[in-house]
């Protein structure tokens, strides 16, 4: 997928008809993927240009304390001199401000979107505990399972906590472990012995099994949005 730089509304001219064609460009792009139901990691770049645009726009005389983290010192330096150089220009910069509100506007649509789908796949996925869990919760393992196939994925998490500006925030990095075929003889309890006694060094895990009758994409979709609501359920249930 072609991306866009994370400058790319004051990169070049700043030309509304130009900027917009780039804009359309990529964003016919992006529901390209949702319509094949396909969130990740469209969604996320997406939602970070909206909120780049929107720091800009909202926040143009102090870019370096609020513009998303991801960029640069040198393109922060690069936005505020632009800034500077076209606030003296009452139609260049009139130009900016009409780019910026049709494409957080456009973008802010296209996010709906692929939020819509989002919680569409969150509300069919179900997640129950597999036996007793553990009073520590932060590593364990969970199942994906999906569709009509017996597959079940096997993931290993561990959850990490961390606190910013007097806010605790809540992080979670996976590992793919195996995949096994389910069975009558093949249960949730059987696996879950099977990763006790082939991986000793957590004696104890939490373990979870998360069940969709979607038959959607496992990485683009399924798999990002199932470590995010074992994320909630886990907090909500400790």
């Amino acid at each position: 997928m072609k991306q866009l730089s994370e400058t790319w509304f004051v990169e070049g001219y700043i030309d509304f008809e130009l900027k917009k064609y780039t804009l359309l460009a990529y964003l016919q792009q992006i529901n390209k993927y949702f319509n094949e139901n396909k969130l990740y990691p469209q969604l996320a770049d997406l939602i970070f240009h909206y909120n780049n645009l929107i720091a800009f726009r909202e926040n143009k005389k102090h870019l370096q304390e609020h513009f998303p983290k991801k960029l640069t010192g040198v393109q922060i330096e690069k936005l505020q001199t632009l800034y500077e150089q076209m606030i003296e220009d009452d139609e260049l910069m009139q130009e900016l401000e009409d780019i910026i509100n049709y494409s957080a506007d456009e973008m802010k649509t296209t996010i709906s979107n692929g939020a819509e789908i989002y919680e569409f796949v969150e509300e069919k996925m179900m997640i129950s505990p597999i036996g007793l869990i553990p009073l520590d919760v932060k590593e364990g393992y969970f199942f994906l399972s999906a569709g009509n196939t017996k597959d079940i994925r096997v993931y290993h998490y561990r959850l990490s906590f961390f606190e910013k500006h007097d806010e605790k925030y809540r992080s979670i990095k996976t590992s793919y472990v195996d995949i096994w075929q389910r069975s009558m003889a093949q249960t949730y309890e059987n696996i879950k012995y099977e990763l006790i006694k082939n991986h000793v060094r957590i004696a104890n895990p939490a373990v979870y099994s998360i069940e969709t009758d979607l038959s959607f994409p496992i990485e683009e979709t399924l798999l990002p949005i199932a470590k995010r609501r074992l994320v909630k359920y886990i907090t909500v249930a400790a």
